[in-house]
Protein backbone atom coordinates (compact mmCIF):
# COMPACT_ATOMS: atom_id res chain seq x y z
CA UNK A 1 0.00 0.00 0.00
CA UNK A 2 2.53 2.40 0.87
CA UNK A 3 4.48 1.50 -2.19
CA UNK A 4 1.66 2.40 -4.28
CA UNK A 5 0.96 5.50 -3.01
CA UNK A 6 4.65 6.54 -3.20
CA UNK A 7 4.26 5.41 -7.12
CA UNK A 8 1.59 8.09 -7.29
CA UNK A 9 3.13 10.73 -6.32
CA UNK A 10 5.38 10.43 -9.61
CA UNK A 11 2.26 11.77 -11.34
CA UNK A 12 3.38 15.59 -9.82
CA UNK A 13 6.25 15.56 -12.24
CA UNK A 14 4.58 15.80 -15.15
CA UNK A 15 2.16 18.17 -13.72
CA UNK A 16 5.27 20.15 -12.79
CA UNK A 17 6.19 20.04 -16.79
CA UNK A 18 2.38 21.18 -17.54
CA UNK A 19 3.07 24.12 -15.40
CA UNK A 20 5.74 25.12 -16.52
CA UNK A 21 5.24 24.88 -20.67
CA UNK A 22 1.92 26.57 -19.86
CA UNK A 23 3.75 30.01 -18.37
CA UNK A 24 6.79 29.66 -21.01
CA UNK A 25 3.74 29.46 -23.68
CA UNK A 26 1.04 31.93 -22.47
CA UNK A 27 2.79 34.03 -20.60
CA UNK A 28 4.14 36.63 -23.47
CA UNK A 29 0.30 37.14 -24.49
CA UNK A 30 0.34 39.36 -21.71
CA UNK A 31 4.03 40.81 -22.35
CA UNK A 32 3.60 43.53 -25.57
CA UNK A 33 6.95 43.29 -27.68
CA UNK A 34 8.14 39.95 -25.83
CA UNK A 35 10.17 38.27 -28.19
CA UNK A 36 10.82 34.47 -27.29
CA UNK A 37 13.77 34.40 -29.74
CA UNK A 38 16.12 36.35 -27.71
CA UNK A 39 14.95 36.89 -24.23
CA UNK A 40 14.84 35.42 -21.36
CA UNK A 41 12.14 33.15 -19.82
CA UNK A 42 12.61 34.91 -16.39
CA UNK A 43 12.22 37.75 -18.09
CA UNK A 44 8.16 36.83 -17.93
CA UNK A 45 8.51 36.96 -14.25
CA UNK A 46 10.56 39.30 -13.44
CA UNK A 47 9.96 42.75 -10.86
CA UNK A 48 7.68 44.78 -13.28
CA UNK A 49 7.21 42.96 -15.92
CA UNK A 50 3.59 43.00 -17.42
CA UNK A 51 3.09 39.39 -17.28
CA UNK A 52 4.46 39.24 -14.05
CA UNK A 53 0.80 38.34 -12.62
CA UNK A 54 -0.23 35.53 -15.20
CA UNK A 55 3.31 33.86 -15.32
CA UNK A 56 2.68 33.43 -11.69
CA UNK A 57 -0.19 31.86 -11.73
CA UNK A 58 0.75 29.43 -14.65
CA UNK A 59 3.74 28.47 -12.89
CA UNK A 60 2.02 28.13 -9.22
CA UNK A 61 2.15 24.19 -9.86
CA UNK A 62 5.49 23.51 -11.05
CA UNK A 63 7.62 24.36 -7.76
CA UNK A 64 5.21 22.40 -5.28
CA UNK A 65 4.48 19.59 -7.78
CA UNK A 66 8.41 19.46 -9.06
CA UNK A 67 9.70 19.23 -5.39
CA UNK A 68 7.16 16.63 -4.10
CA UNK A 69 7.98 14.30 -6.71
CA UNK A 70 11.64 14.49 -7.04
CA UNK A 71 11.23 13.64 -2.97
CA UNK A 72 9.23 10.86 -3.85
CA UNK A 73 11.86 9.76 -6.54
CA UNK A 74 14.37 9.99 -3.63
CA UNK A 75 12.44 7.43 -1.30
CA UNK A 76 11.96 5.49 -4.68
CA UNK A 77 15.80 5.30 -4.82
CA UNK A 78 16.85 4.11 -1.52
CA UNK A 79 16.99 0.66 -2.20
CA UNK A 80 19.08 1.01 -5.18
CA UNK A 81 22.74 -0.65 -4.83
CA UNK A 82 24.46 2.62 -7.20
CA UNK A 83 25.78 4.77 -4.92
CA UNK A 84 25.89 7.12 -7.70
CA UNK A 85 22.07 6.76 -8.49
CA UNK A 86 21.20 7.81 -4.83
CA UNK A 87 23.60 11.19 -5.20
CA UNK A 88 22.45 11.93 -8.67
CA UNK A 89 18.57 11.88 -7.64
CA UNK A 90 19.43 13.56 -4.31
CA UNK A 91 21.83 16.36 -6.07
CA UNK A 92 18.54 16.66 -8.03
CA UNK A 93 16.37 17.03 -5.53
CA UNK A 94 18.51 19.80 -4.03
CA UNK A 95 18.59 21.62 -7.41
CA UNK A 96 14.99 21.58 -7.06
CA UNK A 97 15.19 23.67 -3.75
CA UNK A 98 17.69 26.03 -4.73
CA UNK A 99 15.27 26.72 -7.69
CA UNK A 100 12.02 27.32 -5.93
CA UNK A 101 13.90 28.63 -3.37
CA UNK A 102 16.15 31.02 -4.77
CA UNK A 103 13.98 32.29 -7.40
CA UNK A 104 11.39 33.41 -5.13
CA UNK A 105 13.88 34.76 -2.63
CA UNK A 106 15.88 37.04 -5.68
CA UNK A 107 13.78 37.39 -8.40
CA UNK A 108 14.93 38.72 -11.51
CA UNK A 109 14.43 42.78 -11.42
CA UNK A 110 13.01 44.63 -15.10
CA UNK A 111 14.71 47.33 -16.27
CA UNK A 112 17.65 47.31 -14.05
CA UNK A 113 21.23 46.04 -15.29
CA UNK A 114 22.72 42.75 -14.34
CA UNK A 115 25.21 44.68 -11.48
CA UNK A 116 21.41 45.38 -9.81
CA UNK A 117 22.31 43.67 -6.30
CA UNK A 118 19.24 41.42 -6.66
CA UNK A 119 20.13 40.46 -10.37
CA UNK A 120 23.57 39.57 -9.06
CA UNK A 121 22.08 37.34 -6.55
CA UNK A 122 19.52 35.85 -9.15
CA UNK A 123 22.83 34.93 -11.41
CA UNK A 124 24.29 33.22 -8.39
CA UNK A 125 21.13 30.85 -7.67
CA UNK A 126 21.19 30.08 -11.27
CA UNK A 127 24.85 28.90 -11.58
CA UNK A 128 24.21 27.23 -8.51
CA UNK A 129 21.03 24.98 -10.24
CA UNK A 130 23.02 24.33 -13.42
CA UNK A 131 26.06 23.54 -11.60
CA UNK A 132 23.81 20.84 -9.57
CA UNK A 133 21.55 19.81 -12.75
CA UNK A 134 24.81 19.06 -14.45
CA UNK A 135 26.09 16.97 -11.85
CA UNK A 136 22.78 15.01 -10.81
CA UNK A 137 23.01 14.23 -14.43
CA UNK A 138 26.47 12.38 -14.64
CA UNK A 139 25.49 10.82 -11.47
CA UNK A 140 22.19 9.28 -12.76
CA UNK A 141 23.63 8.36 -15.59
CA UNK A 142 26.47 6.37 -14.47
CA UNK A 143 23.94 5.24 -11.55
CA UNK A 144 21.40 3.90 -14.59
CA UNK A 145 23.90 1.86 -15.85
CA UNK A 146 24.58 -0.31 -12.64
CA UNK A 147 21.31 -0.36 -12.15
CA UNK A 148 20.33 -1.84 -15.74
CA UNK A 149 18.11 1.06 -16.52
CA UNK A 150 19.59 1.54 -19.74
CA UNK A 151 16.85 3.89 -21.14
CA UNK A 152 17.03 6.02 -17.90
CA UNK A 153 20.45 6.67 -18.50
CA UNK A 154 19.83 7.57 -22.77
CA UNK A 155 17.62 9.92 -21.34
CA UNK A 156 20.00 11.55 -19.00
CA UNK A 157 22.57 11.43 -21.41
CA UNK A 158 19.84 13.11 -23.78
CA UNK A 159 18.72 16.34 -21.14
CA UNK A 160 22.64 16.43 -20.16
CA UNK A 161 23.37 17.47 -23.49
CA UNK A 162 20.90 19.71 -23.84
CA UNK A 163 21.40 21.24 -20.51
CA UNK A 164 24.97 21.82 -22.02
CA UNK A 165 23.76 23.28 -24.91
CA UNK A 166 22.38 26.30 -23.21
CA UNK A 167 25.33 28.17 -22.18
CA UNK A 168 27.05 27.28 -25.15
CA UNK A 169 24.69 28.21 -27.35
CA UNK A 170 24.03 31.51 -25.19
CA UNK A 171 28.25 32.03 -24.89
CA UNK A 172 28.70 31.20 -28.39
CA UNK A 173 26.08 32.65 -30.72
CA UNK A 174 24.14 36.11 -31.19
CA UNK A 175 22.09 37.58 -28.61
CA UNK A 176 19.07 37.36 -30.98
CA UNK A 177 18.72 33.25 -30.23
CA UNK A 178 19.85 33.98 -26.36
CA UNK A 179 16.02 32.52 -25.67
CA UNK A 180 16.00 29.38 -27.54
CA UNK A 181 19.07 27.79 -26.03
CA UNK A 182 17.95 28.96 -22.76
CA UNK A 183 14.71 27.71 -22.69
CA UNK A 184 16.72 24.26 -24.20
CA UNK A 185 18.19 24.64 -21.18
CA UNK A 186 16.21 25.21 -18.24
CA UNK A 187 13.40 22.78 -20.05
CA UNK A 188 16.27 19.95 -19.84
CA UNK A 189 15.64 19.33 -16.31
CA UNK A 190 11.92 20.09 -15.86
CA UNK A 191 11.51 17.20 -18.24
CA UNK A 192 13.92 15.08 -16.30
CA UNK A 193 12.01 15.86 -13.65
CA UNK A 194 8.57 14.60 -15.27
CA UNK A 195 10.34 11.33 -16.66
CA UNK A 196 11.78 10.38 -13.41
CA UNK A 197 8.18 10.75 -12.48
CA UNK A 198 7.14 8.11 -15.13
CA UNK A 199 10.10 5.80 -13.60
CA UNK A 200 8.65 6.02 -10.43
CA UNK A 201 5.01 5.65 -11.21
CA UNK A 202 5.81 2.35 -13.07
CA UNK A 203 7.64 1.25 -9.78
CA UNK A 204 11.12 0.94 -12.02
CA UNK A 205 12.83 1.72 -8.57
CA UNK A 206 13.68 -0.37 -5.63
CA UNK A 207 13.07 0.91 -2.29
CA UNK A 208 13.83 -0.04 1.18
CA UNK A 209 10.70 -0.93 2.46
CA UNK A 210 11.77 -1.54 5.76
CA UNK A 211 13.09 2.01 6.08
CA UNK A 212 9.69 3.30 4.95
CA UNK A 213 7.88 1.37 7.49
CA UNK A 214 10.01 2.63 9.98
CA UNK A 215 9.33 6.28 9.32
CA UNK A 216 5.62 6.03 9.54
Amino acid sequence: MIEKRLRMLGILGIISLLSYTAMVVFSPLAYPGYDWLSMAVSDLSAEGAPSAELAGQLNALFGPCGLVSAMAVCVGVSGCKSKAMKLGIYSFTAMEWACNVGYDLFPWVSNASASNPQNVMHLGVTILVVALSLASLVLVAIGARKERLNSLRIWAVVCLVAMMMGPLGTTLLPKAVFGLFERISTFSAVVFNAILGIYLMKGQFTYEKADVAMNV
